[in-house]
């Protein structure tokens, strides 16, 4: 059965966040508060847990969770290269919604999924999901809802998808935004003599304004309104 800790509550947080890191290191999946929506998470490190994970969302291994990391050093680890431009996107937007899509190390001992060599990393701004990434690690996670349903922005809307495929349930209240990260692929930055832009994956809570301001023109050109798009 499902256990439920309010992560608001202090004497509930403690022993929540214990239950989290057992469920954890067994290989289960979690639902944890985010800055954007709330996420299902489970030991990036666990071929079996992440296998559980998209399961439990109707995925198949197409479509490999993001990874959450406590920080730059983790993001270091992960990855074959941090670009100089880069860092300058982490410093502006890191702890927060933004999702960067580069090639991984290819000497982690992990499966994502069907990633094509790449990872998909973000560090989130929010205490309780950061606490859980330095004790346990760099986590897989991905929405926690049913594919084609709307992302949940509280437990609840989570725990009616998900049900008893979740061991732990962190409940932080309704999410503050409620808008998925931005997802960008700077693999073209890394891949020498590419000559490839930034791409926009998905449009969420980084607006291409605000990564324009630090990408400038290695940003691929914003797309054309859909009027002028269609003007013959």
């Amino acid at each position: 059965m499902s256990e439920f800790f309010d992560a608001r509550d202090t004497e509930q947080l403690l022993p929540g966040l214990r239950k989290a890191r057992q469920a954890i290191g067994r290989g289960e999946l979690i639902v944890v508060p985010t800055d954007t929506v709330y996420g299902i998470a489970a030991d990036a490190f666990s071929a079996s847990a992440v296998t559980a994970l998209l399961a439990a969302k109707g995925r198949g291994r197409q479509s490999p969770p993001p990874v959450l990391v406590a920080g730059i050093s983790t993001l270091r680890a992960l990855v074959t290269e941090v670009p100089e431009v880069v860092e300058r996107l982490v410093e502006e937007f890191w702890p927060g919604g933004l999702t960067i899509v580069l090639p991984s190390q290819p000497s982690l001992s992990w499966d994502l999924g069907d990633t094509g060599g790449t990872v998909a990393v973000r560090m989130p701004a929010d205490r309780v999901a950061l606490e859980l990434l330095e004790d346990c690690g760099p986590l897989a996670v991905s929405s926690a809802n049913l594919t084609g349903k709307a992302a949940a922005v509280d437990v609840h809307s989570a725990y009616d998808m998900l049900r008893e495929s979740v061991a732990v349930y962190l409940d932080g209240g309704p999410s503050a935004h409620g808008v998925a990260s931005t997802i960008i692929d700077a693999t073209g930055l890394v891949a020498q003599g590419s000559g490839r832009p930034v791409r926009v994956l998905r449009e969420g809570a980084i607006s291409r304004a605000q990564l324009r301001g630090v990408l400038g023109d290695l940003l691929e050109p914003d797309p054309e309104p859909l009027g002028d798009a269609l003007t013959p």
